[in-house]
């Protein structure tokens, strides 16, 4: 699969502070790519170079085999962005909004017509496209900002914190939109997020940590490396069980926490402290247990912005 992002050793600095301090890597066309990182970790700062918002201090960025530093307002039009904060104007309707938008990239006429046509069934925007934004609830919001970010049916669309602030049943809604894109399209969708659920569906998850790539792999392989499965026993706290248990633990609301290996290992504990245990599920590790292991912090704690 050819790489539609290329980024190699990024650097940006704000004074003394190094917001991207030499970050390389690439987007595979057609992918799902996560970008994680506590806030102030790099991830915004990328994303403005990559869409020409900001300049970068040096580095090289390849975007569809275009170098950035020749080609910025044609690499500009490859891109759909979505902000993690609305750009929409809540004073204008759905349809104006997305018509000054359209205007930006020259659609109008009866190609405008037929583009508008196609975002108002692919995002249910029919019922909604006369009122004003600031009347909309915030998952009709969030399906204009998403319209907003295709009217020029991009080949690769940023999405900035995408569901963040939604209810689970708009959040499930909105991804089955982004799978159809990907499968329908073939767009390269590039994310930032909180959601480890959400980094889990990547095809690759770059995290970086004060503006450093600190991994870069599948979920599977990074959760395979860097986190383990664990038991949760449900139980007040005991301390005969915990003077009898031989491996780590933590007891964490009404449950303990038990590191174990994998599934086998967890039977076995289970079996060697059935006197103790009667409540109990087996849970994989997850993406912000991968996150903590590399990098000390937890991910779904410092990121409210990107």
């Amino acid at each position: 699969m050819k790489n539609i992002i290329e980024v190699k050793d990024l650097h940006k600095s704000y004074g003394q502070v190094k917001a991207v301090d030499g970050i390389s890597f690439d987007v595979q066309k057609g992918s799902l790519f996560a970008f994680l990182g506590i806030n102030g970790a790099g991830k915004s700062t990328t994303i403005n170079i990559l869409c020409s918002i900001l300049k970068k201090d040096s580095g090289k960025i390849f975007v569809n085999g275009l170098d950035i530093d020749e080609k910025k307002d044609e690499i500009k039009s490859l891109l759909g962005v979505v902000f993690q904060n609305s750009t929409l104007d809540g004073s204008l309707s759905v349809k104006d909004n997305l018509s000054i938008r359209a205007g930006f990239y020259g659609l109008k006429g009866e190609q405008w017509k037929e583009r508008l046509k196609f975002l108002t069934d692919l995002l249910e925007l029919d019922g909604i496209l006369n009122k004003p934004v600031k009347n909309l609830s915030g998952g009709q919001k969030r399906r204009v900002d998403i319209a907003r970010g295709l009217v020029n049916m991009p080949k690769i669309l940023i999405l900035d914190e995408p569901t963040t602030g939604l209810d689970p049943q708009t959040r499930m809604k909105i991804w089955a939109l982004i799978d159809n894109l990907r499968q329908q399209h073939n767009m390269t969708v590039f994310l930032t997020t909180h959601y480890m659920e959400e980094a889990n569906k990547a095809d690759k998850v770059v995290m970086l940590d004060a503006g450093h790539v600190v991994a870069c792999d599948t979920p599977h392989n990074l959760k395979t490396q860097y986190s383990s499965d664990y038991i949760k026993v449900y139980m007040p706290q005991n301390a005969k069980f915990e003077k009898a248990l031989d491996r780590q633990f933590s007891y964490e609301g009404d449950a303990y926490r038990i590191n174990v290996k994998d599934s086998r290992d967890a039977k076995e504990v289970i079996n060697r402290y059935s006197d103790f245990i009667t409540d109990f599920e087996v849970l994989k590790g997850d993406m912000d247990d991968v996150f903590l292991n590399i990098t000390g912090k937890k991910l779904t704690e410092h990121s409210e912005g990107a």
